[in-house]
Order: structure tokens, then sequence, then C-alpha cells
């Protein structure tokens, strides 16, 4: 299975969306709070060129926001 990553912020609901969705889907996943950690903030800008979340890394895929077809392209889940 692939590392899945979940940039996010406390109030955000979309990363709330993304987030119970792959726990729907039983996907373990590693979420970093870029709101309460500045070096998961630059590291998140780095990898996506994004500062607004959700950031989705499915291995070394970056999917902004919450697209959940790419998301289960990527995981291959249905």
């Amino acid at each position: 299975m692939v590392n899945v990553t979940v940039y996010s912020t406390n109030n955000c609901p979309w990363c709330t969306v993304a987030k119970n969705f792959l726990k729907e889907k039983n996907i373990k996943f590693i979420e970093k709070n870029v709101q309460n950690n500045r070096e998961y903030a630059q590291e998140m800008i780095k990898k996506s060129g994004q500062m607004g979340v959700p950031v989705i890394e499915i291995g070394s895929e970056i999917i902004i926001g919450f697209d959940q077809a790419k998301i289960k392209q990527l995981l291959k889940i249905k």
C-alpha cells in the first residue's frame, strides 16, 4: 500500500471530508496539520506550490483539494 498524507487545518471542511472518505475506505493516512506546524506548511507548499488545503499526497502524486475520482484512481478503490 502506498503512503497517504493529508495536509490540513483545524477548521477546513474539505479536509474533514477527505479524511472521513479515507477512513470509510479503510485507508491509513498521516495527517499533517499545517495550521499548528510551520514545518508541515513549508513542506506542503514546497511539494504542491499551494497554500490552500487540503493537499493530499498519495505515493509521489499530489492532489490539490478533495478530488474523489483521482483519489480512488490512485488508490485503486471503488
